[in-house]
């Protein structure tokens, strides 16, 4: 058995489950939410594009590196998007969480607060990682800013690391949370979901 297996994660309405070739369509329909590949900082799939995108996240899965899940809002059973976790170093049980993103309605919700809730809390708490890691683009101030108020900390820039979609070469900036901090990051995201919940209320 692999060090991450594919598994389902839920909680507060959010289902991770492990991406199949048939999420093709609705996939590609969460993308289209807000035109998503039209940002030249992310990974989302370009229309018609869609079945390699997962065809290559599968590859990856088959080669023991990358864990690919759909995002899917239980209520409706409708997909929101997609996240991984990646760069996957069973020996010194690392891995990193990233290829990131949901349909635009959802963003700025508790989906990603409770995504990464539920990532963090099977990498550190079922897989016993030591260390879990971002990285994003050097110009995606939004995702560095998302990374820091999960509690992650900047352990640099490693420059010229990849081409974007556009065929330019970024600055990766790069993360990481150790398993001594979570418990404390944890608690944390925990108070941030329930001032959501007390906010929800209140309307």
């Amino acid at each position: 058995m692999s060090f991450a297996a594919p598994t389902q994660l839920a909680a507060r309405g959010v289902l991770l489950r492990p991406l199949r070739a048939d999420d093709e369509a609705a996939l590609a329909a969460a993308a289209a939410d807000g035109r998503l590949w039209e940002l030249r900082v992310t990974s989302v799939p370009e229309p018609g594009q869609t079945a390699r995108y997962i065809a290559d996240a599968l590859a990856l899965q088959d080669a023991g590196s990358r864990l690919p899940f759909v995002v899917i809002d239980q209520a409706s059973g409708q997909v929101i998007g997609s996240t991984s976790y990646h760069d996957i170093l069973p020996n010194v049980r690392r891995l990193e969480i990233g290829f990131t993103w949901y349909a635009k309605r959802w963003q700025r919700t508790h989906v990603n607060t409770t995504c990464k809730l539920l990532l963090m809390t099977h990498a550190f708490e079922t897989l016993g990682c030591l260390t879990v890691g971002w990285r994003t683009d050097n110009f995606n101030w939004r995702s560095q800013r998302a990374i820091e108020r999960l509690g992650a900390r900047k352990d640099g820039v490693i420059r010229g690391n990849a081409l974007r979609r556009d065929g330019t070469v970024r600055d990766t900036v790069m993360y990481s949370l150790s398993q001594g901090e979570w418990p404390e990051v944890k608690a944390q995201l925990l108070d941030l979901l329930a001032q959501a919940d007390r906010r929800t209320s209140a309307c």
